[in-house]
């Protein structure tokens, strides 16, 4: 626990970013085509974005979670991470999303 905190501060990531970028980092190809700079971008824009569309009962709503899919694949598209990963991506993002976002809606 100690490790991974301490390793999202070396990487300059809040708790929840390195979440994030544990996730997509998952992906071998997408580390050596984008880096590690661009995957503390997307880590840092998903918690925002996610943060952004939070409702209550979010995790329930269907809407509301296709809405984070779109934003999620958007992002990943504009980061350049790899077509064929996305789908896996946005899964992982959503579910980290789920696991970690609870206390964020009020």
């Amino acid at each position: 626990m100690r490790e991974a905190q301490k390793r999202g501060e070396n990487l300059g990531l809040t708790e929840d970013e390195t979440a994030f970028y544990d996730a997509l980092e998952v992906n071998d190809s997408a580390v050596i085509s984008l880096g590690d700079d661009i995957l503390k971008a997307i880590a840092h824009d998903l918690v925002k974005a996610i943060r952004a569309n939070l409702t209550i009962d979010w995790t329930v709503k269907e809407n509301v979670r296709a809405k984070l899919r779109v934003t999620i694949k958007r992002l990943l598209k504009k980061y350049g991470y790899p077509p064929d990963k996305q789908e896996k991506a946005t899964s992982t993002g959503l579910e980290q999303a789920e696991l970690l976002c609870k206390d964020w809606v009020a």
